[in-house]
């Protein structure tokens, strides 16, 4: 497998960076516009493969995608009855896991598979939810098909989504289609990454779904998903590993189009960045800017709602000052990899000093040195070992095009911003 050179500098970075549209948001319009009771324009529009593969998704049953020949990131969504299909889920997490609703409406069957480690991801809690609905499925994992009537009774289920709320998002984004709605009730561990299920519950009320929450309970009343033109924020948890940049150098970088409110859970990098020492300033003109300090502090920090931060914290508490607890991402183990187990042996096969816990991670900063860092085929590795290559020279990335993933463009964008320091 090939190994890339990450680029280390020897002075701070100084850097403006433009990140492309959010999947999180990407993902979920397309399958609002898809349902909707209009034609519809996705702007911003993410192109990576997770949201390629749910566009693809898409066409395949039968919705009319017609990106922009000008502006690929413009897609027109025309709404269409939906039919039998093959579906690539990749290692997508948004497909596998919001697509199997929208295909119980599909006048067909629609078969799903993806990559080989995606078999491994955990899918029976949303495919048995379907079952209980009234829903014809086959698998409780990849490979899986949802044999589609063309309509689904909906009602009342309850789930355990302790293991990942797409579980429940993916039962949302489709429920106003159901006969009967939906009443969903969680009953389990506490939900992580709470906030992407108030992304999804925002993104319906924004198509005039009438959606209600109380604490572990979603409420969708059927009826039309109004059509919207959507436009998307940029993906904050991208910029994570280059705002983190900043902070590992003592540089400055900057994200324009930074949303003044937001339901991405990204958004929490800055909070997390100053407990580490650094300054996070939100300008008029929505630049968001973050600058490093001299040194990097521990930190001891919850990221049960955001565990998509992890690997970016992780790699910064490997370059801190002191002992860093990182608690309430026991479900990282079930993510793109086990991400606790890769984090810490990469870590440590850098000469850092990092252990599992139950619910997360223990980092002692420790000098560092050359050597390759494994990305298991997940994204958000390859960034965290990206960011620690910016300090310890000598290290390289395998497999870094799997960051293609959500950010096609990362290598490119990453040696541009390591370029302002030299």
């Amino acid at each position: 497998m090939s190994t890339w050179s990450s680029p280390s500098v020897s002075t701070p970075v100084d850097a403006v960076v433009d990140l492309p549209g959010s999947k999180s948001i990407t993902n979920r319009a397309l399958i609002l516009a898809a349902l909707a009771d209009g034609p519809s324009r996705v702007t911003g529009t993410l192109r990576s493969r997770d949201t390629d593969l749910m566009l693809d998704a898409l066409a395949a049953m039968g919705v009319g995608i017609a990106p922009d020949s000008a502006d690929p990131t413009t897609v027109a969504v025309t709404p269409a009855p939906l039919h039998g299909a093959l579906v690539d889920c990749g290692l997508a997490g948004t497909v596998m896991r919001f697509l199997p609703a929208v295909a119980a409406l599909a006048a067909g069957d629609v078969a799903f598979d993806g990559d080989e480690q995606a078999r491994n991801r955990p899918l029976h809690t949303v495919l048995d939810a379907l079952r209980d609905l009234g829903a014809s499925v086959d698998g409780s994992r990849l490979p899986f098909t949802v044999h589609g009537a063309g309509a689904l009774a909906g009602g009342r289920v309850t789930v355990d989504a302790s293991a990942s709320s797409q579980f429940v998002s993916g039962l949302l984004l489709s429920a106003a289609r159901f006969t009967d709605g939906v009443v969903i009730t969680h009953d389990g561990p506490p939900v992580p990454s709470m906030p992407h299920i108030d992304m999804t519950v925002d993104m319906l009320r924004e198509a005039d779904v009438d959606v209600t929450s109380d604490g572990d309970s979603w409420t969708v009343t059927p009826g039309p998903i109004h059509a919207v033109d959507w436009s998307i924020e940029p993906d904050l948890s991208n910029a994570a590993a280059f705002l983190a940049a900043a902070a590992a150098t003592g540089g400055r970088v900057s994200v324009p189009r930074w949303p003044s409110t937001t339901t991405q859970p990204g958004a929490e990098i800055t909070a997390i960045l100053a407990q580490m020492g650094a300054t996070a300033t939100h300008f008029d003109d929505d630049l968001l800017t973050v600058t490093g300090p001299q040194r990097l502090t521990a930190v001891d920090v919850d990221l049960h709602d955001v565990g998509e931060l992890t690997p970016t914290i992780a790699a910064l508490a490997a370059l801190a000052d002191g002992t860093s607890t990182l608690r309430g991402i026991a479900h990282l183990r079930g993510h793109e990899t086990d991400r606790l187990a890769a984090l810490a042996t990469e870590i440590n096969r850098l000469g850092g000093d990092a252990r599992e816990t139950d619910d997360g991670l223990v980092i002692v900063g420790s000098p560092l040195h050359a050597g390759v860092w494994k990305t298991y085929a997940d994204h958000r590795m390859a960034t965290a070992g990206s960011l620690l290559g910016l300090v310890v020279p000598g290290v390289e990335i395998e497999n870094v095009e799997t960051t293609a993933k959500t950010l096609p463009d990362f290598v490119g964008m990453w040696q541009t911003m390591a370029g302002s320091a030299l």
